[in-house]
């Protein structure tokens, strides 16, 4: 079982991104990047899903696990997400983040 903090079992992340229609396929370019590194070099990162409406329109969604705040923080620190952030600013409408505790419901694993 993962390291408890806050009484949860992990560090949830999700994100809601309005993209300029004219912009999306860079947008999810980068996206994309960003998210296979994340997931191959930061130790504290469990799970990066993208996720697209369907049918596609110019709204995109994170869902992301970390071990705990100070994973999201280094991940938020790295050159890669900096990166990506200072490529995607002009493509971004509007940015919505959430925070969540992972819980797992008793009896389950």
């Amino acid at each position: 079982m993962a390291e408890r903090v806050n009484n949860a079992e992990a560090y949830a992340i999700w994100v809601d991104f309005e993209i300029d229609p004219t912009r999306i396929n860079e947008f999810m370019v980068s996206l994309n990047k960003n998210a296979q590194v994340s997931l191959s070099v930061e130790p504290g990162c469990r799970h990066f899903d993208v996720l697209v409406p369907s049918p596609p329109r110019n709204s995109v969604s994170l869902y992301e696990i970390y071990d705990n705040e100070a994973a999201f923080q280094a991940h938020l620190d790295s050159s890669h997400y900096r990166a990506f952030a200072e490529a995607v600013m002009p493509s971004v409408l509007r940015k919505e983040v959430r925070v969540f505790a992972l819980q797992t419901p008793k009896g389950t694993s």
